[in-house]
């Protein structure tokens, strides 16, 4: 899905899923996004945001975290201002992990998880990781800049059988299915 226009601005990245039931390990899950160079869009990122980080500049920003699920609606939120990113990134890969410690899991064995990508009211993505169940990890969106230098989300929505650190190093690799 491309959004056309004036390009992006803010974007949220929200995220739910119900806590373990009792006797359970916590279920954890996270929002990783990674920024590429526009030297380099499909190479190392130059950084990577998660729980514990922020962007270097402060446009992307980890505003709500949960290492359980409790909480009311979406109880992990990762704001993106791509009005405010550097001319220098021409690329963000959005996505999910589960934490895989100390059992491994997958997005079928989340409860009420799902995801919503939001700019302002508008929902330009919403999912319940229903097509990636066995996955752990996946991709939900690239974000990119067209030739005018407005950016455009285009949706990704791939699993992959990595834990966290792998799945951060193999975030750019991805490319949107045409």
């Amino acid at each position: 899905m491309g959004v056309v226009g004036k390009g992006l601005g803010k974007v949220e990245i929200r995220l739910k899923w119900d806590p373990s039931p009792l006797g359970e390990s916590p279920r954890h899950l996270d929002i990783v996004a990674a920024t590429y160079s526009v030297d380099d869009p499909f190479g190392r990122p130059v950084y990577v945001v998660h729980y514990d980080s922020r962007s270097p500049d402060g446009t992307i920003n980890m505003n709500r975290h949960s290492q359980t699920g409790m909480g009311f609606g979406f109880v992990e939120v990762m704001s993106l201002e791509f009005d405010r990113l550097s001319t220098a990134y021409s690329r963000v890969v959005v996505g999910v992990v589960i934490h895989q410690e100390p059992e491994p899991r997958t997005f079928g064995d989340m409860s009420n998880a799902g995801v919503v990508i939001a700019e302002g009211y508008q929902e330009l993505l919403v999912d319940d990781f229903s097509g990636v169940a066995d996955a752990r990890s996946t991709w939900l969106a690239e974000f990119t800049r067209n030739d005018s230098g407005a950016w455009e989300m285009h949706e990704m929505i791939r699993g992959s059988d990595s834990d966290p650190a792998g799945f951060m190093s193999e975030m750019g690799t991805a490319r949107p299915r045409t």
